[in-house]
């Protein structure tokens, strides 16, 4: 089978890498072509695009890029006609995959989406083109099933894939102890500053995460940068605050922090499995605020609040992100804060939300089933 997936940012990239190894476990004769990132093309895929080529966040920056949006629309589809692949599969990403979803589905292609984009949080009116174009979507959180269920679509949820992807991690790690030198780091306690994968993002709020670290001498701040990001960014804030910054191993960072900062998205979801109790934070322009405003629709910006339907972690928000707030939840999510033991069993309950691990392996398979029965009729 031929299979043309797309990613559009880091977050993708490693749940589609967990897809490619078992894709190709399933069907070892898979022809993968990718728009993505080095993990995976590392499980197999043949890499055309990279995300940070791709990804561009706000109003304001897909306008500023609009040549550039366009020109890799025309790509991609060029792409997607000269390889005839069995399958468009498409990863979140919804500003770019929705419409790629629509020139394969017109291009008579078979169309899986894998991780669906956040309708449940807004325009939810964009599900009718997520019904009109996917024949299959897979979903990873189990409170979107009853979204989807009420408008008549049958989503598919088969466990969430980031379980596996720790857990393999954690299989062949070292102890903390190992990992703690590796990173060159001191016996103080470890404080991680996951600041996001954006430019916009890490340039907004990373200085906010670091000026608290002045107010906690008797810990170690460090920055868990993106290799894909300018250097210039984290340079700026270690030479301003005392924190260290270390490229590419987020997850050896998380593995030895008492606790984290940490910016909406995926990585909230991360440091949780990790046991790492957070504040969330998060911070954008005032117009892409208030416009996301308007239309959002959920209680929670963080994945653990959002899967538990309650407060487990604090978030910090626009003005609601400042240094006296930031200074006050770090206290108290520390191991000698009052809130420690509290994260730590709601994420225990967490993990029993989201099922056991396999999720990739099931996708693949079901994946794989769908495609050799239709090609049976």
């Amino acid at each position: 089978m031929r299979y043309f997936i797309i990613a559009g940012e880091p977050s993708g990239d490693l749940h589609g890498s967990n897809l490619v190894k078992h894709l190709l476990k399933t069907d070892p004769a898979a022809d993968i072509a990718c728009w993505g990132g080095e993990l995976m093309r590392n499980e197999g895929a043949r890499l055309l695009k990279h995300y940070r080529e791709t990804a561009f966040m706000g109003v304001l920056e897909v306008l500023a890029n609009i040549r550039k949006v366009k020109a890799n629309f025309s790509e991609c589809k060029r792409q997607i006609t000269e390889m005839k692949p069995d399958v468009v599969i498409l990863i979140d990403y919804p500003g770019f995959n929705l419409r790629m979803a629509r020139f394969a589905k017109k291009a008579g292609l078979r169309v899986f989406y894998y991780i669906s984009p956040k309708f449940w949080a807004w325009r939810e009116g964009r599900v009718r083109k997520l019904k009109r174009y996917a024949d299959r979507l897979y979903i990873i959180f189990p409170f979107e099933k009853d979204f989807y269920r009420r408008h008549d679509f049958p989503a598919i949820f088969l466990g969430n894939p980031l379980i596996d992807h720790i857990d393999a991690w954690r299989a062949t790690a070292p102890d903390r102890e190992v990992i703690r030198a590796s990173l060159g780091l001191d016996s103080r306690p470890v404080i991680a500053l996951l600041s996001g994968s954006r430019l916009q993002e890490v340039s907004r709020i990373l200085p906010v995460m670091a000026g608290v670290s002045a107010g906690f001498p008797d810990y170690q701040f460090v920055v868990a940068a993106m290799d894909h990001l300018p250097a210039r960014l984290y340079e700026e804030v270690s030479t301003a605050y005392p924190v260290r910054v270390i490229t590419g191993r987020t997850y050896d960072l998380l593995a030895v922090a008492q606790a984290a900062l940490v910016t909406s998205g995926t990585a909230t979801l991360e440091a949780a499995l990790f046991d790492v109790p957070q504040a969330v934070c998060y911070s954008t322009s005032p117009l892409t605020y208030r416009l996301a405003k308007w239309v959002i629709k959920v209680r929670f910006i963080s994945l653990v609040n959002l899967i538990m339907d309650r407060e487990v972690v604090r978030e910090l928000i626009q003005t609601g992100l400042n240094a006296v707030s930031l200074h006050r939840e770090l206290e108290e999510i520390l191991v000698t804060g009052y809130r420690h033991d509290r994260i730590k069993a709601d994420y225990r309950e967490l993990r029993t939300i989201l099922g056991g691990g396999g999720a990739s392996e099931r996708v693949a398979a079901d994946m794989s089933d769908s495609l050799v029965q239709k090609k049976g009729k």
